[in-house]
This record gives structure tokens, C-alpha cells and sequence, in this order.
């Protein structure tokens, strides 16, 4: 695996991680009344559409960084709709 791979990864990985720290306060809290549906659900599009493209050029680390985005934002959807 080349540099420029690990780079994308490593900043995939960087970048994915964001989410991590919301998506446990909506869990530990059991509340998602401050998180924006509109925002959560434009954010779920665009990343699936990414994931599409990643898997279209074969690009892993676009992949691997919008696989974790993707299910993180989904389990965002999900608790935003379970906590009402």
C-alpha cells in the first residue's frame, strides 16, 4: 500500500471519527431533539452517494470513510426517530 492510500485513510479514519462523540451523547442521553433531521438526512444522501462513487472508482479509502460516515449516520436517523 502506497503513501498516498494510507493518507486517505488515516484522514478517512480522522474524519469518520467526528461523529463518534454525538452519536454516544444521543445514546447516553436518549435524547436527538437538538440534532436536525433535514441536516441528518442530507448528510445520509450525500454519503451513500459518495459510498456509490467510491465503489464505482474503486477507491478504497472513499469506501472505507463513507461506509463508517454512512452507518453512523444512520444510527443517528434511528435514534433521532426512537427519541423523539
Amino acid at each position: 500500500m502506497d503513501y498516498i492510500k494510507i493518507l486517505g485513510l488515516v484522514a478517512g479514519s480522522i474524519t469518520s471519527i467526528t461523529f463518534l462523540p454525538q452519536l454516544v451523547q444521543i445514546w447516553r442521553t436518549k435524547s436527538a431533539k437538538d440534532v436536525s433531521l433535514y441536516m441528518l438526512s442530507l448528510l445520509t444522501i450525500g454519503v451513500a452517494m459518495w459510498l456509490a462513487y467510491g465503489i464505482l472508482v474503486k477507491d478504497v479509502a472513499i469506501i472505507y470513510t463513507n461506509s463508517m460516515v454512512l452507518a453512523m449516520s444512520l444510527m443517528m436517523l434511528y435514534f433521532k426517530f426512537r427519541y423523539k
